[in-house]
């Protein structure tokens, strides 16, 4: 059996315990992981015998090329949904309800007045079925973050006291899309100085600030994201900064040293915060250890104090990134990403932490 025919049997699985006849698949990451074909402006109809493609006159050549031969690749309205809720006798019509607008509902609910139909929300139907990752999917995450480690490697050759921010995360992008990825996995970050305090900083048109630089990006492979911080000292790193560097490095270490199957996330989240506080930066560390990565940035499972008892499972990858951030000052974060094994795990960054100065 094919992944995509993997995936379709496990969420018919899904369907079947919900009670549901048909699902319509509005998102692009959705359409892509379902059927294998990339298209942001087409939808998906799925239903316990058959499944569909929509695709309009730009994008069918393609998509009768790259989509799963499990689907039939239709024009729109070829069949007309009202057929296909006909002829499979669907009652019970999931949709998107995390993704969907409210006016696409109300289309959607028009296009089948009359016909019968329950729309009935499904809810993290999609997200639990993509926290599991296949070999596949693992590879191409791996490529991605391969390309990001060659990005980090160029960039400390070319870095200069005359780059500003927004240099530094353009020769990141460039360096990515020259060497294979299709995007970047979202808004590059790249903060000196006094910004570095913002974890998330928008790159300023400034010349690089003496201090922390960080730099949070990642590259994508065949749709999947990679996700990597890396933090470096312009100029020369004085024994405040030395102390903080060393502080969120022995935080993740210790949070990644501990990972494995059936460890409870919220206990990771606390292995790095603990050391954080014990080392006197109690409350500087405001976000959550980490989060899921493949299709999106930001995936199933959290990794966070809230997590109750929910434990990590063979197939997930999460981020590392514990970070400390001193308001008006500075900050720092290094971040990993690890796929969780039988019994164990791996680190699937191989990237430099030490503290480097330039």
């Amino acid at each position: 059996m094919n992944a995509m025919d993997a995936r379709l049997n496990a969420l018919r699985q899904k369907m079947s315990e919900m009670n549901l006849d048909a699902i319509y698949v509005n998102s692009a990451e959705n359409h892509l992981y379902m059927s294998g074909f990339d298209n942001p402006d087409g939808h998906l109809v799925i239903t316990k015998e058959k499944a569909y493609v929509f695709a309009d006159f730009r994008y069918i050549e393609a998509a009768k090329a790259e989509a799963s031969s499990s689907f039939e690749v239709c024009l729109p309205n070829k069949p007309t949904l009202n057929e296909i809720v006909r002829d499979g006798g669907v009652k019970n019509f999931g949709y998107e309800d995390r993704r969907m607008t409210c006016a696409s509902l109300a289309g959607l609910k028009k296009t089948l007045d009359g016909m019968g139909v329950e729309f009935c929300p499904i809810g993290g139907i999609f997200t639990e079925i993509r926290s599991y990752k296949t070999d596949d999917e693992v590879e191409s995450i791996i490529a991605a973050q391969r390309i990001a480690e060659g990005a980090f490697a160029h960039i400390l050759k070319v870095i200069n006291y005359d780059m500003t921010e927004t240099e530094v995360a353009a020769e990141l992008e460039y360096y990515m899309k020259k060497h294979g990825s299709e995007k970047p996995s979202f808004d590059t970050i790249a903060v000196s100085g006094t910004a570095s305090a913002r974890p998330h900083g928008v790159p300023r048109p400034v010349k690089l600030e003496k201090g922390f630089l960080t730099m949070d990006y990642g590259a994508v492979v065949n749709g999947y994201h990679s996700d990597m911080t890396r933090t470096i000292v312009i100029g020369k790193a004085d024994a405040d900064i030395t102390k903080l560097y060393n502080t969120v490095l022995e935080a993740q270490c210790a949070a990644i040293d501990a990972i494995t199957e059936g460890a409870k996330n919220a206990d990771m989240d606390k292995i790095a915060r603990d050391i954080i506080d014990n080392a006197g930066y109690r409350g500087c560390f405001g976000h959550s250890l980490g989060h899921g990565v493949g299709l999106e940035i930001h995936e199933q499972p959290g990794v966070s104090g809230g997590m109750g008892d929910a434990t990590l499972k063979v197939g997930q990858i999460i981020t590392v990134e514990p970070g400390i951030y001193i308001e008006g000052k500075y900050g720092c974060r290094i971040e990993d990403m690890v796929l969780i094994t039988k019994g164990g795990k791996q680190n699937l960054t191989d990237c430099p932490k030490e503290l480097i100065e330039v």
